[in-house]
């Protein structure tokens, strides 16, 4: 018996099949997302018509190869919102986690998102759908055929089954913000208090049930991907730290917390269980920035592009032993400080050298993940990493491993994300126990 996992990213869309008792990669598809679209400057869009077609073309091809399949599971971007109308077809594009309407600035000053955060006593931010939403009522940009919202994979499923009506995952609905975690549901009062309509918000569940049936073969409610990456990606929550490295990074753990640290949120994991995260929004990124610098002054001297820049960069890092120098790697801001941007410090004659400056970026990008934390008291008894940013940059994995004085773990799966969705399907179809049961099945290269 096999299980299909889908993954709708910001960059790509990925599809797996899993062999359902044993773990194994059957196979991996992986498209480009190619989706975004034009809109105004700190718009970041996307459509979700050609997410769709993509989404539906791998679903086919591993429905079809991978005969039987007892379920189907999905993930994807979080945060973002698409509109729906009555019968539950799209009405506007996907606006992304990305999208930087919350940040711009009102009549009085504010930032949309400062202006939502004070009305209601939430923190928000641009990107969360909550927010994205508020602009658009207040601007009145909301579809007149818009009836409700909800996550791209949430539409997916839809898609796929055929039904007319979002249900979403207290995952996906935590991370819209205007969530009472506690109570998990929409904070109905907080909702109606900054003059959003709260029927707009989709129906919510903590549970992994079906929501539909693509061929036959039952769908489970759609979940959110840094959710799904944690449970794909670790045998054992107790004690478990996964530190991924993408487009942004991240760091999770399972938590019994009912505040979180500043800096850091706790975001629903299923009935019961929460997670602690904590988010550079750089992340991989900032490496990739700084590779993309020596790119083009290779470029500029040479007047030809690098074959293969990384692999310079690694074999520098391998031989480096100048003294590193202080990089902050918040290039792209933070969610709460969006104008925030990175620095470089301890600038000398002795190491103004690439060597120190990769250096330097790996600190900064492993002190971004760890400066968050070091306020618990928490004791990390596996270490777990995850995203092509880690998985090809052994020198960073390094660094993590050093700093939390345990080894690093690299799982199997390389798509992680799709792993944990295909185990919740599991799950819901009952061809596991719980969770726990199926993650018996995630394994590590290193082990």
């Amino acid at each position: 018996m096999n299980v299909i996992g889908l993954d709708i990213g910001t960059t790509t869309i990925c599809g797996i099949a899993v062999d359902a008792q044993s773990g194994e990669l059957l196979k991996s598809k992986t498209l480009d997302n190619g989706s975004f679209i034009g809109g105004k400057p700190f718009e970041k869009i996307q459509s979700p018509e050609m997410i769709i077609e993509k989404v539906t073309a791998i679903a086919a091809e591993l429905f079809e190869e991978f005969q039987p399949v007892c379920a189907i599971g999905i993930t994807g971007q979080m945060h973002g919102i698409v509109y729906l109308d009555s019968i539950g077809k799209a009405v506007s594009p996907l606006y992304t986690w990305q999208d930087g309407s919350g940040n711009e600035l009102m009549a009085d000053g504010r930032s949309y998102a400062k202006a939502l955060s004070e009305e209601t006593g939430y923190s928000m931010a641009s990107g969360f759908g909550g927010t994205t939403y508020y602009y658009h009522t207040k601007e009145a940009l909301v579809s007149a055929d818009a009836v409700s919202f909800c996550t791209i994979h949430d539409y997916a499923a839809m898609m796929l089954t055929g039904r007319k009506t979002p249900i979403i995952h207290i995952s996906d609905a935590a991370s819209f913000g205007l969530f009472d975690i506690e109570k998990g549901c929409f904070d109905k009062q907080a909702i109606e208090k900054a003059g959003l309509n709260f029927g707009f918000f989709p129906d919510v569940t903590g549970e992994f049930e079906i929501v539909g049936e693509y061929r036959g073969v039952p769908v489970c409610v759609a979940i959110g991907d840094n959710q799904a990456s944690f449970i794909g990606s670790v045998q054992d929550m107790q004690g478990c730290a996964l530190v991924n490295m993408g487009t942004g990074g991240q760091i999770s753990m399972l938590t019994d917390l009912k505040k979180a640290p500043e800096n850091m949120e706790i975001r629903p994991l299923c009935s019961g269980h929460n997670i602690l995260v904590g988010c550079s929004l750089c992340g991989g990124r900032a490496f990739a920035a700084l590779a993309d610098f020596f790119s083009d002054v290779y470029e500029m001297i040479s007047g030809e592009k690098p074959q293969n820049i990384y692999k310079a960069m690694d074999s520098v890092l391998a031989e480096s032993s100048s003294e590193e120098l202080t990089v902050s790697t918040k290039l792209c801001g933070t969610r709460t400080e969006p104008d925030v941007r990175g620095s470089i410090t301890n600038l000398g004659v002795d190491n103004f050298t690439p060597a120190a400056l990769m250096n330097g970026f790996l600190g900064g990008m492993v002190g971004e993940i760890t400066d968050m934390i070091a306020p618990l008291d928490c004791k990390i008894d596996l270490l777990v990493g995850s995203g092509n940013g880690l998985r090809k940059n052994s020198a960073l994995q390094q660094r993590f491993a050093k700093a939390f004085g345990t080894e690093m773990n690299i799982p199997k799966n390389r798509e992680e994300a799709a792993f944990g969705a295909a185990l919740t399907a599991l799950v819901a179809c009952g061809e596991k126990s719980d969770l726990a049961q199926a993650q018996k099945i995630v394994s590590y290269e290193n082990k």
